[in-house]
């Protein structure tokens, strides 16, 4: 009887038992629940090589990264964004964790409560990547209802979460092969060194290592994939664009500057803008008795066998081929980076003056405007230089009398790029008759000296410099109306005008952003941005890098978009004769006609 009863014992639990179990037994249910267990007790192990503080670093950033800022963006961009301030944050939470076990302090519960800790603290984790995902949802759809921008694509929040895990897990474990193999070298530099030196050459050869595998594979691959890519963009020609047959035109048989050379966007410049007939409409629309002419559009493409001084040189034969310093304004605008001019600013100067107009422009690049902004800062506003002091050279020479009113101009890098060829405000009030500039740069340094001297009290999204008697900002009001009244003293001329709105990522984007709370973050907020956008350490400063990228998709009067503001502009800086007020709400209502004004990928 024992024996039967220990026979049985071993056919049930012996090795037989696991392995001739009958068809349709329990033994392969059984073991799927072991394979489930051990892949769980492997997943708890790798997440036990995590940082306690690094988990909650990251917690914290990746919650930070989803607040309110001045764009609406995509699943994309909000979970790239999250995933690096996730990673940055971890490592934050890491080094203040391995500080603090340094000075002796360690968790106040017993390793036998450490589990049920472990378990309210996942929870706590959840609840708050669960908040941070609905403070998500709800400030981007309150801002794109500020914006007009329509609703935000569903399925939003999964997309985020997935991509931020999975760029901020990339990052991490980058991190630590980088450490992993640090200390690889670090044991073996110890054979020759002590510790502390070998440890210090082992950091040196690595880093410098990362860096030049870093630079000449990833971003040498991406500089030859842009430059290709866009190289060959720039042999193109946008559909409906055709060369010119007006002598006024750069492009033109008669020019000197063949079409084929203009490049994508010079060739748009050339064929486009107001024709004579539709400046005769709104010349009567306005009241103005004068002989409306085909304005001058003369422009240079980027040319790799000359220099920046010739391809200037190029535009001002161009205006001595066409007569233009016969008319009675004259625009150098200096271009994106891909070459682009802004059709909104052009138009304006062509309509308010009847095409008694050129405008000027010459290509430095064909790379969009963000590559220069990120690694090339100092082509733009030498090509600015090149272009306004060969323009003013040739103008200069003619008599005060009969010459025409001069103006700089530019949008974005094209601002940026403009305003190198000025010392200060004093230079441009010297040798220009005013200016007109939009959407600058932050990093612009004559933009930013007057906006830090600007008058005490006022903002710095909207700042008053002198009381308004030379420069003025103009701004986007709560009722949808740009202002350049705004002003206690006498608006002189020459006069100078800033336009720039309150969600322009590259306007208030700095490096400063990362430990710094900049004023227009301690001020009321702009017109078109959320109240409730504030500043936190490092999560702000990414949250203002991808507004600066989506700035462009921004509808007119936002955003990096202009349109409607250079009526204002140009009828406040060069008003022609007999200019009403009546006559700018009109040039309103001609800017706000469909055009290609989006400053986006230029």
């Amino acid at each position: 009887m024992t024996r039967g009863a220990s026979d049985d014992a071993a056919t049930v639990v012996g090795p037989a038992a696991r392995t001739t179990a009958p068809p349709g037994g329990d033994g392969p249910r059984e073991g799927a629940p072991r394979l489930v267990a051990r892949v769980a007790a492997r997943a708890a192990r790798w997440w036990a090589r995590f940082s306690p503080a690094g988990l909650v670093g990251a917690l914290v950033l990746f919650a930070a990264a989803l607040g309110p800022s001045l764009m609406p963006r995509s699943p994309v961009y909000q979970g790239a964004i999250a995933g690096v301030c996730a990673a940055i944050g971890y490592a934050v939470g890491t080094f203040a964790g391995w500080g603090a076990r340094r000075i002796g302090l360690r968790a106040p519960w017993p390793p036998a409560r450490r589990v049920l800790v472990h378990r309210v603290t996942a929870a706590l984790a959840l609840l708050v990547v669960a908040a941070a995902l609905l403070v998500d949802a709800d400030w981007q759809a309150r801002s794109r209802g500020l914006l007009d921008m329509g609703p935000a694509a569903p399925a939003r929040p999964l997309q985020v979460v997935a991509l931020a895990v999975a760029l901020g897990l990339l990052l991490v474990l980058l991190a630590r092969a980088l450490r992993a193999t640090a200390l690889a070298v670090a044991r073996l530099a110890g054979r020759l060194l002590p510790p502390v030196p070998a440890r210090l050459v082992a950091v040196v050869v690595v880093g410098v290592a990362a860096y030049l595998v870093l630079d000449g594979t990833v971003v040498a691959g991406l500089r030859h994939v842009l430059t290709t890519t866009y190289a060959a963009l720039d042999e193109e020609t946008f559909p409906g664009d055709e060369q010119p047959t007006d002598p006024e035109r750069s492009g033109s048989p008669a020019s000197l500057a063949a079409w084929d050379s203009l490049g994508r966007e010079g060739r748009r410049f050339v064929a486009g803008g107001p024709d004579v007939d539709e400046l005769a409409r709104f010349s009567a629309a306005t009241g103005l008795e004068r002989e409306v002419r085909e304005p001058v559009r003369v422009y240079a493409g980027l040319d790799t066998d000359a220099d920046l001084d010739q391809v200037a040189a190029l535009v001002v034969a161009e205006l001595d081929r066409t007569d233009a310093w016969d008319r009675s304004v004259l625009v150098v605008t200096t271009t994106t980076g891909t070459g682009w001019v802004d059709p909104a600013s052009a138009a304006a100067v062509e309509l308010l003056w009847g095409g008694d107009t050129a405008v000027a422009a010459m290509q430095y690049s064909y790379l969009p405007s963000w590559v220069s902004f990120v690694g090339d800062r100092a082509t733009p506003p030498a090509a600015g230089r090149a272009l306004f002091e060969a323009v003013y050279a040739r103008w200069s020479q003619l008599p005060p009398d009969d010459r025409p009113a001069l103006y700089p101009s530019g949008i974005s890098l094209g601002s940026f790029g403009s305003q190198g060829a000025f010392a200060s405000l004093s230079d441009v009030a010297a040798r220009t008759s005013g200016a007109v500039w939009a959407g600058t740069p932050g990093f612009t340094p004559l933009w930013s000296e007057l906006t830090s001297d600007r008058d005490a009290g006022s903002r710095e999204v909207y700042p008053v410099l002198d009381g308004g008697r030379t420069v003025r900002w103009g701004r986007t009001l709560p009722d949808d109306s740009a202002s350049l009244a705004d002003g206690d003293a006498e608006w002189r001329h020459p006069r100078v005008v800033y336009l720039q709105h309150p969600s322009d990522g590259v306007t208030w984007w700095s490096p400063d952003l990362v430990l710094d709370r900049p004023d227009w973050l301690r001020e009321p907020r702009g017109a078109d941005v959320l109240p409730d956008v504030s500043w936190f350490p490092v999560a702000t400063f990414f949250r203002v890098v991808i507004d600066l990228f989506v700035a462009g998709e921004a509808p007119p009067g936002h955003g990096h978009t202009f349109v409607g503001e250079y009526a204002d502009a140009w009828a406040a800086v060069a008003p022609p004769p007999g200019w009403t007020p009546t006559a700018t709400a009109l040039l309103h209502t001609a800017l706000d006609a469909p055009q290609d004004t989006s400053v986006a990928d230029r």
